[in-house]
């Protein structure tokens, strides 16, 4: 005896195994109602990456997405606790229950929609040119240059970017973030290509120094919200009070506290979601 399947079948079948771990991954984090009836919201946050999130030596938080996810708590009358969660820790610590919602720069990519939702978008992540008003460039390209030397931190993974697409460029490493801005301040270094809005905090050590990023951007990705794959309630609620939060400046105000800059690319406040 022989048959055949056919793709409208083979697809239901698909389909229904997704629906299945949806609801399998569902059933291990709280729902919205659940969270609500509780009065705790568990925010999942990376325990040591200032000036996102970081904890000092009597182990007090600090930061852009402690100041967020305690105000999403206010806002939604819950008690806000916040839970150590390494990058790599987020999408697991969601899908088994163990916190509600992660922070932490979680980029928006189609690998991850597959494992866990996401809310409307929180704030950019932009891969730029970070420069001074002493060179005379608007497009991100002009650098291919063999006059300029770019700088960046050491194992970035955006120095294998530069010298791929700006070879003639000379290329220089160091430590940390303030040491980049200060060899761009004193003339060794002509430009920084990274996630720009992460340098600006120390480039605002040098008060004296014209800096600008180029409207060339080079990438431009969305860092959201995430929550337990299926758990619509809980991304719907919190979309309404990204919302007002994007509305009222309250995101960029926190991105200036934490930052020492404006936003380089800001979330737009849409009531669609």
């Amino acid at each position: 005896m022989s048959f055949t399947i056919s793709r409208r079948a083979l697809a239901g079948v698909a389909t229904g195994a997704v629906a299945a771990s949806a609801v399998s991954t569902i059933a291990a984090a709280k729902t919205a109602e659940e969270i609500m009836k509780d009065g705790t919201l568990r925010i999942g946050v990376h325990p040591n990456s200032p000036p996102f999130s970081w904890r000092d030596q009597a182990g007090a938080w600090s930061g852009f997405d402690v100041t967020i996810g305690q105000r999403i708590a206010e806002d939604l009358k819950l008690k806000a606790e916040l839970v150590p969660t390494e990058t790599a820790e987020r999408i697991d610590f969601l899908n088994a229950g163990k916190i509600d919602i992660s922070l932490g720069g979680l980029t928006r990519t189609p690998e991850r929609a597959m494992q866990i939702a996401f809310t409307v978008p929180l704030h950019a992540e932009v891969m730029g040119v970070l420069t001074t008003g002493r060179l005379a460039i608007d497009r991100w390209k002009q650098l291919d240059d063999e006059r300029f030397t770019l700088v960046d931190i050491k194992g970035a993974w955006t120095i294998d970017w530069a010298k791929q697409n700006l070879p003639k460029a000379k290329m220089e490493t160091v430590d940390s973030p303030q040491a980049a801005i200060d060899m761009i301040a004193s003339g060794k270094a002509q430009a920084l290509v990274e996630m720009v809005d992460f340098f600006m905090a120390a480039a605002a050590t040098h008060s004296d120094i014209a800096w600008k990023v180029l409207d060339d951007h080079i990438d431009v990705n969305w860092d959201c919200i995430g929550v337990a794959k299926g758990n619509v309630a809980l991304r719907d609620v919190l979309n309404v009070v990204l919302h007002k939060l994007h509305a009222t400046g309250f995101v960029v105000d926190a991105w200036k506290t934490a930052f020492g800059a404006e936003p380089t690319v800001k979330v737009p406040a849409s009531p669609w979601f």
